[in-house]
């Protein structure tokens, strides 16, 4: 079971990024999945959350209007828009599956000018 993340860079403020979490070795339809983000030195926080078929998203207040979690479940492959970027949303973001609490890696976005 793998869950890899990719789309993390350096991108100004203002800017925009796509994250993409790509699922392996399950079926990533059958289960809920949320994107988290950690600041060094700092709990993790939750970002989004989605579940198994897509229909329903929640955002953490601070991502409003700003981020959308979405899914295409037939390439098992989680995303995250994030636009108007802010230097305060730098962290690593990690995406997790509710299949056995399983956890990507994470890809590090920097939004610095």
């Amino acid at each position: 079971v793998q869950l890899v993340e990719s789309g993390g860079d350096l991108v100004q403020p203002g800017g925009a990024l796509r994250l993409s979490c790509v699922g392996s070795g399950f079926t990533c339809s059958d289960y809920g999945m949320d994107w988290y983000r950690q600041i060094p030195g700092k709990p993790f926080e939750l970002v989004a959350q989605i579940s198994s078929d897509g229909e329903t998203t929640s955002y953490a207040d601070f991502v409003k209007g700003r981020f959308t979690i979405s899914r295409d479940n037939t390439r098992n492959t989680l995303y995250l828009q994030m636009n108007s970027l802010k230097p305060e949303d730098t962290a690593k973001y990690h995406c997790f599956s509710y299949f056995r609490s399983y956890w990507g890696r994470g890809t590090q976005v920097t939004v610095s000018s």
